[in-house]
């Protein structure tokens, strides 16, 4: 079985990207851990795609708190020096909102609400 189950905060906005078959949106998330130390974290990169990768790229912004279900995936590649790299991410098959959008800028001024619903999906890869 290979589920992942996390909540914790977007620690930038999403990155977007359309690619030839898939829009994406990649964040990373912190993830508060019990210890000693009252600000560890574990930071945890992210993917979504599709649907929810629009979604979470229109309505997620730094800050946020997310719960983050998916599946862990071992990227590896080789970079131009001939070095072996991987990296371990989560393709996110649901993502839920778990705080209300700011409504107001660092000025106090209002803005337009942005919606607060989740973004739930899935992405499945077609066979062939």
């Amino acid at each position: 079985m290979n589920t992942v189950q996390l909540i914790g905060r977007l620690t930038a906005d999403p990155d977007i990207r359309a690619g030839e078959k898939h829009e994406s949106a990649s964040f990373r998330l912190a993830v508060p851990r019990r210890s000693a130390d009252k600000d560890a974290a574990d930071f945890i990169d992210i993917v979504t795609f599709d649907t929810l990768a629009a979604t979470c790229g229109e309505y997620l912004t730094k800050g946020r708190q997310v719960a983050v279900t998916g599946r862990l995936r071992l990227n590896e590649w080789t970079t131009n020096e001939g070095e072996r790299r991987s990296k371990i991410q989560v393709v996110a098959g649901d993502v839920t909102f778990l705080d209300k959008p700011k409504t107001a800028d660092d000025n106090g001024s209002s803005r337009e609400e942005i919606p607060d619903r989740p973004a739930v999906g899935s992405y499945r890869r077609k066979a062939g």
